[in-house]
C-alpha cells in the first residue's frame, strides 16, 4: 500500500487489508513516495478512524518506498495517480511495472479513481478514505482468496 506520505491513507489501507487476511498466509505493509515521515506514526486521525474500526495502526511507523519493494511484494497498491508515476518510475521491468495499480481499480476497474489525500482537511475526509479503502480491500480479499 503506497500513499505520498505513509502516514494517512496508506497505514489505514495496510490495517484494513491486514485485518481481512491470515497474517500466517500474507505480508501487508505500506510505503510512502516522499519519505517525508519515515520513522513517524500514522497520522493521529488514521488512528482514531482505524480504532472506531477495531483496527489498531499503533505498530506501524513511516517509511519510504524502494525498488526492493518490487522484489519484496507481489502486489503494489497505490492511492493515487501521483503515487502510480512515482512508483513505476523506479520500476525495472514491464513484470515490476504490472504489480502496480491503482487500489480504487478493485472497486472501479481502469478508472483509475484517486483515493482522495485527507491530511489537509478534517476527520469527515478521514472517514470517507476509510469506506473507500474498505470497500477496496473486500474486493482485493476475494481475488486473492
Amino acid at each position: 500500500m503506497v500513499c505520498l506520505g505513509n502516514i494517512c491513507r496508506s497505514p489505514l489501507a495496510e490495517g484494513i487489508l491486514a485485518s481481512k487476511l491470515d497474517p500466517e498466509l500474507y505480508f501487508i505493509d505500506s510505503a510512502g513516495t516522499s519519505g517525508h515521515h519515515n520513522g513517524e506514526l500514522p497520522d493521529r486521525r488514521s488512528i482514531a478512524i482505524a480504532r472506531e474500526h477495531g483496527l489498531n495502526l499503533t505498530n506501524q511507523r513511516s517509511r519510504k518506498f524502494v525498488k526492493e519493494d518490487f522484489e519484496d511484494f507481489d502486489y503494489i497498491y497505490v492511492m493515487d495517480n501521483s503515487n502510480y508515476r512515482d512508483v513505476v518510475s523506479l520500476a525495472n521491468s514491464e513484470e515490476q511495472k504490472n504489480k502496480v495499480d491503482r487500489i480504487m481499480n478493485a472497486v472501479f476497474p481502469g478508472e483509475n479513481v484517486d483515493v482522495p489525500d485527507p491530511y489537509y482537511g478534517g476527520n469527515d475526509g478521514f472517514k470517507h478514505v476509510y469506506k473507500m479503502l474498505d470497500d477496496a480491500c473486500n474486493i482485493i480479499v476475494t481475488k486473492l482468496s
